[in-house]
């Protein structure tokens, strides 16, 4: 079975590798003259489905409770099990109990196991909750090794290039977000910092919990930090604003002061696209099948939303076969 796949961001790159795996051949085409430059590269890599359960519906728990063993099977040693510590001041006490009464698969740590945690946190934080099974890892490292596994396995990437010239393919699998033709999507822009400084480091994902503004800082390599946390219902694509990159890095600053003298390396935005429910889709039409409205779950979700359309993909083809063979024992009856 030929299969075209339109994008090579997270979803993309995920179906392309379930289908790849099954023996289909798999070309990607990617408008963008390279890897990278959308909503995935300028995702957080935070696989934290029961964090993310706070704000999202039970299916973002059950369907994102596998990725960090998916991803670690598909780019060994690039995800990191450590967990995800929420912590709150001692006056947003309250946030961090209504975090827990919408939560499960945590532990409450008190000031004393939080500096044994994060040793350079030691004495900021009264209390918190450490979500022990939960992992991260860096969006653009694991792309880049995806993309690399995948060509090794015979996948063709186009890049720079319209997927509608391009012919002579069984199904077609349409991951491309925001440039779907699709109303019921809107874009929710995120917008995030790189931040350097040797002066703090941190094991996991870390958020810290506000009233106003909450934020999480995910650690890099090179002593670098991704600061994010906005949420904004808007399609602009433009710089972020000043009033986001000064409430990024007040809570930035919050969380540790040493942040105040760290180097911005890099501003970003992505615009994730998203249903009126947040919640993602794999949806047949015609000959070709749909993965969209990952929202902000990009690298949590999508595993399991290429495996759904991968199941489509080849049971469409089992079902044309079967029809295939009920015909033919007709015609030789």
């Amino acid at each position: 079975m030929k299969v075209l796949i339109k994008g090579a961001g997270v979803a993309g790159l995920t179906a392309a590798f379930e289908l790849a795996a099954r023996g289909a051949a798999v070309t990607v085409a990617e408008i963008r003259p390279a890897l990278g430059g959308n909503a995935s590269w300028f995702a957080g890599g935070m696989l934290a489905p029961w964090c993310e359960r706070e704000s999202a519906e039970q299916p973002v728990l059950d369907l994102g409770r596998d990725a960090a063993d998916w991803w670690d099977a598909a780019t060994p040693g690039l995800v990191t099990r450590r967990g995800t510590l929420v912590v709150a001041a001692p006056r947003d006490a309250g946030e961090l109990d209504r975090f827990a009464s919408r939560t499960t698969g945590y532990r409450r740590v008190e000031d004393d196991e939080i500096a044994l945690l994060e040793p350079d946190l030691a004495g900021r934080f009264r209390r918190g909750l450490l979500f022990s099974d939960e992992a991260h890892l860096d969006p653009r490292q694991a792309m880049a090794a995806l993309h690399d596994k995948l060509a090794a396995m015979g996948v063709e990437f186009h890049f720079g290039a319209d997927a509608r010239p391009l012919s002579g393919f069984d199904r077609q699998i349409d991951c491309t977000g925001m440039a779907a033709v699709d109303d019921r999507l809107r874009g929710v822009r995120g917008e995030m910092l790189i931040l350097r400084t040797p002066d703090i480091s941190l094991s996991r994902p870390v958020r810290l919990l506000h009233p106003r503004f909450p934020l999480y800082a995910v650690p890099r390599a090179d002593t670098q930090f991704m600061i994010g946390a906005t949420m904004v219902e808007s399609q602009s694509s433009g710089p972020v604003t000043a009033r986001s990159m000064m409430e990024l890095l007040g809570a930035a600053y919050a969380l540790h002061p040493a942040f105040g003298e760290a180097g911005i390396v890099e501003t970003g935005v992505g615009i994730r696209p998203a249903f009126p429910d947040n919640l993602p889709r794999v949806e047949a039409l015609g000959t070709a099948v749909a993965i969209n409205g990952l929202y902000r779950h990009g690298f949590l979700l999508a595993p399991a939303m290429a495996r759904q359309a991968a199941d489509l993909v080849f049971q469409s083809k089992r079902t044309k076969e079967l029809a295939h063979e009920t015909d033919g024992q007709r015609r030789s009856a």
